[in-house]
Order: structure tokens, then C-alpha cells, then sequence
């Protein structure tokens, strides 16, 4: 019997600690394994030892020698049979009726083209307290309790939405996600910066999300799709942090241009010091970790806009 949900789950290099804990979350599901599959995505990791994939239905692990998270995407959707797909990381538990409220949603949503809900820490050390003012960056998410469902309007002006899901378990329906396929072949090229190995680029789940929207597909967040985020300690300093909100910044401006919504003006490239150096000053970078991380997060849009055309 062909499943109705395909789980796709991109991996490089992964800490075997926090994998085994996702899969033990898949594991766990309380929807039947005849309706999903589990697809885990090698991407190019230089060495590899393969988990158990011992009770995950359909379980099969393929290797996408392209290194970055959008190639890996792509041969996951490619390699899987469901008429809906979830994207989870190598780091997400899912709670345990996850794929079933996907299912749900997506029966009860016909015009839904990708979903998210309430993602929530799980940090291997207690972190500094200013670290939770950068919950977003580091893809924790919770808009509350009410279900928010949204699109683009035929005459309104065309924002990126709120309610937009994130890539950590991101429930999509195949009939829109096709549509990214299709915009990436068109344009001939990986428009959006996305991870790649150490990068920490983010622009791919915004891609996704614009794209579909663009499709005349509807987006929704919904606090019933839950999962756990784990972090370790490294991701939880400044250096880290300030190199994340700086790239994805950077990755951001690229993602909005690409689909018509930057409202920035291009900068030459011979400028950027001169207003690093005064973005430096106005947010004081040198008091704390927090203003330095404002800085870079400045850095990162300065950057994105030496890119435009």
C-alpha cells in the first residue's frame, strides 16, 4: 500500500546522540505505519556511520553526493511516495501524534500548502538568560494558542506572513511543493542561499514557503503540531549565534529579492565598511553579547544588500 505521509529527513554529519533520539520520536508515532514512510537523506557527509532504522516504516537511507540542504531536500521529495511530506532535522523530536495531526490538517485545509506549530527548547546546558531573546534565530517558535491559516490576496500587497511554518517539521502537501521543483528548474539555479556544510545560511525554508504562496497555496501555524528542538551548548554562545544571524540576514535579503518582496536599496560594495563601522557604533557592540549580536545581525543585511542588483 502506497503512504499517505512521507517523512524526509536531510542530514550531514550528524551527532549520533541527538539522531538517535529523533528517530527514537519517529519511532514512537502514534499514526499507523502502513500510512508513512521514513526517508533519511545522507548529504555528501565525508564519513557516515548509518543508524538503526529498525522500526521506522518504509525505512531507507539514500545519499545526495550535492552538498547543502536544498539539494537534499529536493532528492528527498524526489525518493518519497506520500501525497505529504514532513521535513524533520536531525535534532527535532517530534511529539507523538505529530504525523497524525499532519494528516489531519491537510484533510481539514484543502487550499493548505505547508504547516508548521510550537517549537520548543531542549537545551543540553542551561544557557545565559539573554540567549532566549534570540529564540526565533535559533528556530523556537510559539504564536500561541490559536491556528493561524494565510495567503496571498489577489490585490493586497504580497508580505512574507507570521504564521509562515520553519523548516523544523514542516508539513507540506505534495501538490504544493511541486511547485517549488518546478521554480527550481526554471530558474536554472539554487536562487536561495541555503545551508551547506558548515554554512549557517537559512534562506531555503523561506523559499519554500514564498514560492508556494506564490502558487496561490495557503500557509498556516498550528499549535497542535508540536515538537522539541535540541541544542547543545555550542549553539548557545555569541561567536555561534552572531555567525547565525549574520549569515541568515544575509540569506534573508537574497530570498526576498529573488521573489520581488525587498524593500532595501542596493548598496555598493565599496560602502559596507563605512556602514558596518556605523552600525557597530549605533548599537554599541562592545557593551554585551546582546548588542554584539545585534551588530552582526546589521552586518548580515548590510552583506545581503552588497548582493543586489
Amino acid at each position: 500500500m502506497t503512504p499517505r505521509l512521507s517523512v524526509v529527513l536531510p542530514t550531514h554529519q550528524p551527532h549520533a546522540g541527538r539522531l538517535a533520539e529523533t528517530l527514537a520520536g519517529l519511532r514512537g508515532q502514534s499514526l499507523d505505519p502502513a500510512a508513512w514512510e521514513f526517508i533519511l537523506v545522507d548529504n555528501a557527509s565525508p564519513s557516515f556511520a548509518p543508524p538503526d532504522l529498525a522500526g521506522l516504516p518504509g525505512a531507507r537511507l539514500v545519499r545526495e553526493e550535492s552538498l547543502g540542504l536544498t539539494f537534499a531536500r529536493r532528492r528527498g521529495i524526489g525518493e518519497a511516495r506520500g501525497e505529504a511530506i514532513v521535513f524533520v532535522d536531525d535534532d527535532n523530536v517530534l511529539a507523538t501524534d505529530y504525523l497524525r495531526e499532519a494528516l489531519r490538517l491537510l484533510d481539514a485545509h484543502p487550499r493548505l500548502g505547508a504547516a508548521g506549530g510550537r517549537v520548543r527548547p531542549h537545551f543540553e546546558a542551561a544557557p545565559p538568560e539573554w540567549v532566549r531573546r534570540f529564540d526565533r534565530a535559533l528556530a523556537l517558535r510559539d504564536l500561541g494558542d490559536a491556528s493561524i491559516v494565510t495567503g496571498f490576496a489577489p490585490d493586497a500587497p504580497r508580505a512574507f506572513p507570521e504564521a509562515a511554518p520553519i523548516g523544523a517539521g514542516m508539513v507540506l502537501r505534495r501538490a504544493a511543493v511541486e511547485a517549488w521543483l518546478a521554480a527550481l528548474e526554471t530558474r536554472g539555479s539554487l536562487v536561495a542561499t541555503d545551508r551547506r556544510g558548515s554554512s549557517l545560511a537559512s534562506g531555503g525554508d523561506n523559499d519554500i514557503v514564498l514560492t508556494i504562496l506564490d502558487a496561490g497555496w495557503e500557509v498556516g501555524y498550528f499549535p497542535s503540531l508540536e515538537l522539541t528542538h535540541l541544542i547543545p551548548a555550542g549553539r548557545c554562545t555569541r561567536e555561534y549565534l552572531g555567525r547565525l544571524l549574520r549569515e541568515s540576514h544575509r540569506s534573508w535579503i537574497g530570498v526576498l529579492a529573488a521573489h520581488g518582496l525587498c524593500r532595501r536599496r542596493p548598496i555598493p560594495r565599496w560602502l559596507a565598511p563605512a556602514m558596518k563601522l556605523r552600525a557597530l557604533l549605533q548599537t554599541g557592540a562592545w557593551r554585551g553579547p546582546v548588542e554584539y549580536l545585534h551588530w552582526q545581525d546589521r552586518c548580515g543585511e548590510i552583506e545581503g544588500r552588497t548582493l543586489l542588483r
